[in-house]
């Protein structure tokens, strides 16, 4: 085999080891990025309104009128 073409070989998986990694490291920053806004939504979400209690009197009967 050619030395040349290993050195060439050994060189470009490097590269693509590098690439891949670097890749990687991008997309945990973007998925970083996206977990802190999301947060940042639910935190401006209003608080739901909170609903009655069940004996409460208002609303616990009906008036029918024959």
């Amino acid at each position: 085999m050619n030395v040349a073409a290993i050195a060439a070989t050994a060189s470009a998986n490097s590269a693509a080891t590098v690439q891949a990694q670097a890749s990687l490291l991008v997309l945990r920053k973007a998925m970083d990025v996206q977990q802190s806004h999301a947060a940042q939504l639910f935190q401006a979400l209003p608080q739901p309104a909170v609903a009655p209690t069940p004996g409460a009197t208002v609303g616990g009967s009906i008036d029918i009128f024959v």
